[in-house]
């Protein structure tokens, strides 16, 4: 299919409104946390993240040199299932030390469970009366008083920083809730104040869990350049991140160490993420659609899940729409193949093998393929598929089909 003229993308309105988070640099930033603190007007921080984390000192010393005095705690409790209890198990720990911000560092699991703090602190709310709502509604309301801040402090490459979304569950050994639930919760507030993007630092992390969370912060540069709601602003950003996080990655895949890897990823990370996390919406789409349907189905590590279904999703994307495929390939440095679709999958390829990521879903703890008509309803009901390009229309026998290529 040809690309849409230029004219016509000239001529597509648009409204961009976005407040994203100061962003900060650097090689070796983190010790310039307590100068942003200073910026922001804060005082004392909490630092939120996980155990291994707050037990690694290549991660926490430079935190800690640069936070300084300003440093109020450590609560280093969060996990991959964010927990609403852990979250009040933080907010005790953030009312004990008498912070006034919050300082979250990892992962996006550190990230979401720092946000339902915030939005906890921010509240006079019984916990049973949280735990009860959002047993019903899959979401906790956020209050309409000042939230403590947050600065996001990324050591993986998942891409969850500049956000306005956090996941969050609960199970009833750890809170007031009478049976397991999960949902989310979307607001401007939950942005954070700041995000501080340190290469040495991403650089510390075990290289197979920078593997794994890679194709996270990948794919929503690539979705960002096809989804529905794309604006020039996104593409820009989005385009040049997915260059400098490609040559990176693949850099990295073939073990290369040089500062030079870590700084592409950690500036293709913070580009790929630049607007598309916004107050009318977000730019993932069908990749990520399949991603959420097939971990919250099964135990499938979302890396993993995001690396095996991309190559499927957009050849079944560029059979059904052009899906910007030119565009696509520019980015991705394959701009002068005979055929960008092919291109642009076999790239995406790449760098998943080149990552040392599994390829197929019958390698992963994963649905059988009896299981997937049922990943299909799930991917069909998510909100991500609201963004898909404009003429795609997927039907369960689509993402089934889809499934089965991944198989």
């Amino acid at each position: 299919m040809a690309d849409t003229p230029v004219a016509g993308d000239l001529e597509a309105p648009f409204r961009f409104e976005y407040d994203p988070a100061t962003l900060r640099y650097a090689p070796d930033a983190v010790r310039s946390l307590g100068t942003e603190l200073d910026e922001q007007g804060y005082d004392r921080a909490l630092v939120v993240c996980g155990t291994t984390v707050g037990e690694t000192p290549a991660v926490m010393d430079p935190v800690r040199d640069g936070l300084g005095d300003r440093l109020a705690g450590v609560f280093a409790e969060t996990t991959p299932a964010k927990r609403l209890g852990t979250a009040y198990d933080g907010l005790e720990r953030f009312r004990e030390a008498d912070a006034d911000c919050l300082v979250a560092v990892g992962g996006g699991s550190s990230l979401d469970v720092a946000k339902i703090i915030s939005i906890l602190a921010a509240t006079d709310r019984d916990p049973t009366a949280v735990g009860t709502a959002f047993a019903d509604s899959g979401t906790i309301a956020v209050p309409e008083a000042a939230l403590p801040p947050i600065i996001a402090v990324p050591t993986t490459l998942a891409g969850a920083d500049l956000s306005i979304v956090a996941g969050v569950t609960a199970a009833p050994d750890t809170c007031p809730v009478d049976e397991p639930a999960s949902g989310g919760v979307s607001d401007p507030e939950l942005m954070p104040a700041a995000a501080c993007y340190d290469p040495e630092l991403i650089a510390t992390t075990p290289r197979s869990v920078l593997a794994a969370s890679a194709m996270n912060g990948f794919d929503k540069g690539i979705e960002t350049l096809y989804a529905a709601n794309a604006t020039p602003i996104t593409d820009a950003t989005a385009s040049h991140g997915l260059g400098l996080l490609t040559e990176g990655l693949l850099a990295f895949g073939n073990g290369d160490d040089d500062p030079w890897v870590y700084q592409s990823v950690t500036q293709g990370l913070m580009l790929v993420q630049y607007g598309i996390s916004r107050a009318n919406g977000t730019t993932l789409s069908l990749i990520h659609a399949l991603g959420h349907g097939l971990t919250r189905t099964d135990d499938v590590q979302q890396g993993a899940a995001h690396g095996i279904i991309a190559p499927h999703a957009l050849s079944y994307l560029f059979e059904q729409v052009d899906g910007r495929r030119s565009l696509l390939a520019d980015a991705l440095g394959v701009g002068d193949a005979d055929n960008p679709g092919t291109a642009v999958v076999d790239r995406v390829s790449e760098v998943v093998t080149t990552l040392g990521l599994p390829t197929q879903l019958r390698d992963v703890a994963g649905p059988d393929r009896a299981e997937f008509p049922e990943v299909a309803d799930a991917v069909l009901e998510d909100a991500f598929m609201m963004n898909v390009p404009s003429g795609l229309e997927p039907t369960r026998d689509d993402i089934v089909g889809v499934l089965e290529s991944a198989w």
